[in-house]
């Protein structure tokens, strides 16, 4: 990476614009055409360092319920159970930790009954259960990688 995908990555992260062509604006801030632009964030895509791109919401705000669920998986199951968490559009992140409970993702949905369904056909379709644990008080922080260090 040179300094101009630096500069697009510090935009990208948390300052992209809201604008018709927002590639074009960034190229103005850091001195490079829209087409340029877009090649760089197309080459950081392709080469993995960009995962994804799309806005955050804060599920509460719109009136979602998000918690945190655990499994304890046993490791000749783990391909098919993180296969079927992985169906539900709610998952937003899913981790294997060396733990009892191995398996952690976080799960979004209307409201903590169709939590509670979204676990149930989990639990239904793989046969472990899976703890529900929603969080008493959120502490958000906001993480951005400053690239120019």
């Amino acid at each position: 990476m040179d300094d101009y995908d630096k500069k697009i990555l510090d935009i990208i992260q948390s300052h992209f614009p809201l604008t018709s062509r927002p590639y074009e604006e960034i190229g103005k801030q850091v001195g490079l055409s829209e087409a340029q632009v877009l090649e760089r964030v197309r080459g950081l895509r392709e080469s993995g360092v960009i995962r994804r791109m799309g806005a955050n919401f804060t599920s509460q705000a719109l009136g979602w319920q998000s918690t945190l669920c655990a499994a304890s998986v046993p490791e000749d199951k783990l391909d098919t159970f993180v296969a079927e968490v992985n169906k539900h559009d709610g998952v937003t992140h899913n981790y294997l930790r060396e733990n009892e409970f191995n398996v952690w993702f976080a799960l979004i949905a209307p409201d903590m009954d169709a939590v509670e369904v979204v676990l149930a056909s989990i639990t239904e379709a793989t046969g472990i259960k899976v703890l529900n644990l929603p969080a008493d008080k959120l502490f958000k922080i906001k993480v951005d990688f400053k690239m120019d260090k």
